[in-house]
């Protein structure tokens, strides 16, 4: 996950650097005299590795337009957390100042996803970061399905 503008700027710069090289290797491999599926089967992990980049740029670019993923029973909080501090422009320093944190404990927490929070330090996070979650509840019917 890209978590700041550094990241991101990084990222946008390495997809269009590999996107280049992949157009390149494509080249090569077929001067080399490799079959159309040659080439895609020595280029499909690159593809991949390629495609997964660029999905983490366009979901930052994403978050700073405040588009959010749903919650199902708070799993995925703690990216959540993460992406309204993107959302909202604010760094790790900033984010610790409004907690009274030092930095390292923010850069800490979202590398962790906030994976073990409290109940209380969740509703301390969403307060710094001006905030307001609103649940709906859904009953499943089926117990089975629930568990499952």
């Amino acid at each position: 996950m890209i978590r700041n503008e550094t990241e991101y700027q990084e990222a946008s710069e390495r997809l269009a650097q590999e996107r280049q090289r992949l157009v390149e290797h494509k080249a090569r491999l077929k001067t080399a005299g490799l079959a159309d599926d040659e080439i895609k089967r020595v280029i499909d992990p690159f593809e991949s590795f390629h495609l997964q980049l660029k999905e983490e740029v366009e979901s930052y670019e994403k978050l700073k337009r405040g588009e959010f993923d749903e919650l199902d029973n708070l799993r995925g909080l703690g990216h959540l957390l993460i992406s309204i501090r993107i959302a909202q422009g604010l760094s790790q320093r900033d984010l610790a100042k409004r907690l009274n944190v030092h930095e390292s404990q923010v850069s800490r927490d979202e590398r962790n996803e906030y994976f073990g929070i409290t109940l209380e330090r969740a509703i301390r996070l969403l307060d710094a970061l001006n905030v307001k979650l609103r649940t709906q509840v859904e009953i499943v019917a089926d117990r089975e399905a629930a568990v499952a």
